[in-house]
């Protein structure tokens, strides 16, 4: 309890210092990381790569529904939060202290190929567009052909940036969480303009 009651602590100094990085005063709920590992299908997955993984809660349910054998590569750009996630023993692991506009250089230097999903809570909605644009294409670029994106977010900026690259989204709303978050799913497709796909039922109005 007190490693937890210190992870709350340390996420909100975060949020104080640095809140354009930080989406959240909080870090996630159970009810978002099983949603999130659900969508991304983590279980079939051989390599998944997290971008902000804050002190490490999304972390830990990711490696709790991976395979043996597979690996995650977690991204974050704040040192007080990576100094959580180097906390977590686990050989699957690699964690990275870094930005995520960087992510191409990232994946190469692990020696990582054909990423099958990519989990992302960093906010989009206060990054510089060219810095947005980059991050995004650089998922684009890394997923293999099925591969899977999900990202969620207070506000739904990330949907027109990665229409471009994905297609139309699947879209949810994590009611439970605090806050509230929009949960976006797209799947790479091998074929040109093959990646929309019909908007999820819990999809709440438009962009």
């Amino acid at each position: 309890m007190a490693f937890k009651r210190s992870e709350r602590v340390t996420f909100f100094e975060g949020f104080l210092k640095h809140p354009r990085q930080v989406g959240s005063i909080v870090p996630s709920s159970r009810f978002l990381e099983r949603r999130l590992v659900g969508l991304a299908e983590v279980k079939a997955a051989q390599t998944v790569v997290e971008l902000g993984s804050g002190t490490g809660g999304t972390t830990r349910a990711i490696l709790g529904a991976m395979r043996e054998n597979a690996k995650l590569l977690s991204i974050e750009v704040n040192p007080l939060y990576h100094a959580f996630l180097r906390r977590i023993r686990d050989a699957r692991l690699i964690p990275h202290l870094g930005s995520a506009d960087r992510l191409r250089e990232t994946i190469s230097q692990y020696g990582l190929d054909g990423v099958d999903a990519v989990i992302a809570g960093i906010p989009f909605s206060t990054m510089n567009r060219a810095s947005a644009f980059r991050v995004v294409e650089s998922i684009s670029s890394a997923l293999a052909p099925g591969g899977r994106f999900v990202v969620y977010q207070v506000l739904r900026r990330v949907e027109a940036l990665c229409r471009p690259y994905f297609g139309r989204a699947r879209v949810e709303v994590e009611l439970l969480n605090i806050p509230p978050l929009w949960v976006y799913r797209w799947e790479k497709n091998a074929t040109p303009g093959g990646n929309e796909v019909p908007a999820s039922r819990d999809a709440r109005g438009g962009l």
